[in-house]
């Protein structure tokens, strides 16, 4: 599946900006309880349909899950229902941990 990426160097910039951006977490509650990414939200993939109206359209939305396939597919998901900013973390919460 491809869809737009953000690499964890991309992730670190922005998080330095001072421009609003979402992170959104699609993994189970589980791993989320195990580390994640400071200011992500926790909305697992199986869930996502159901929660899209918590989600703002009008800033960059970067999703992430253990290591990118499940938030490749929530990118997807959500670029369908008009999330044009949504972009999938390459390599996710395991790349992103092995940057630290």
């Amino acid at each position: 599946m491809s869809v737009p990426t953000i690499t964890v160097s991309d992730l670190q910039t922005l998080i330095k900006q001072t421009a609003p951006f979402y992170l959104l977490d699609v993994r189970q509650p589980e791993e989320f309880a195990a580390g994640y990414i400071a200011g992500a939200v926790l909305i697992p993939l199986g869930t996502l349909p159901e929660h899209t109206l918590e989600i703002p359209k009008d800033v960059e939305l970067v999703v992430y899950c253990r290591s990118g396939h499940r938030s490749a597919q929530a990118v997807s998901f959500l670029r369908d229902h008009g999330f044009d900013k949504a972009v999938n973390l390459a390599g996710g919460y395991i790349a992103w941990t092995a940057a630290q």
